[in-house]
């Protein structure tokens, strides 16, 4: 847990609604208590994530997972932006999209992403992937304060 007692967040940048209802599914068949905040689009991310537009009184999430196919503004944009920010750039990003492409995966490495890792269509699969990533990104690693 954060030092200042508070539930861990993962923010979910994902436009699509089914595999928004089953990452929320997979991510509440863990012990793992935390809150899910989501955005549906790149421009509505960069909002939550700079404390705009309605976002004010959001606290930053502990781990963001990125889509890269979003409508507005583009996860690779959402991730460019993220990397330059100073406020931001302490925050795990794990891309998880559909995208097997090449291209997609060195530029998501060459704007730093943390992780990159293609969804399944296999539902199980997916559950498997989506309780890893949480499992290991907010019990297993040290993250850093997000008071910096």
């Amino acid at each position: 847990m954060p030092t200042d007692g508070r539930r861990k967040t993962i923010f979910l940048v994902e436009d699509n609604r089914g595999d928004i209802r089953l990452i929320q599914e997979a991510l509440k068949s863990t012990t793992i208590d935390c809150n899910v905040a989501i955005a549906r689009d790149g421009v509505e991310a960069m909002a939550y994530l700079r404390r705009q537009a309605g976002y004010q009184t959001e606290h930053l999430p502990d781990l963001i997972l990125l889509d890269l196919n979003l409508p507005r503004k583009d996860g690779r944009e959402v991730l460019a932006e993220i990397k330059a920010d100073p406020n931001l750039r302490h925050i795990p990003v794990v891309v998880l999209t559909t995208s097997r492409n090449e291209e997609d995966i060195c530029k998501s490495y060459d704007l730093h992403v943390n992780c990159y890792i293609s969804k399944s269509r296999n539902l199980s699969q997916l559950f498997q992937i989506v309780r890893g990533i949480e499992e290991f990104w907010l019990e297993t690693v040290a993250l850093p304060s997000l008071d910096r």
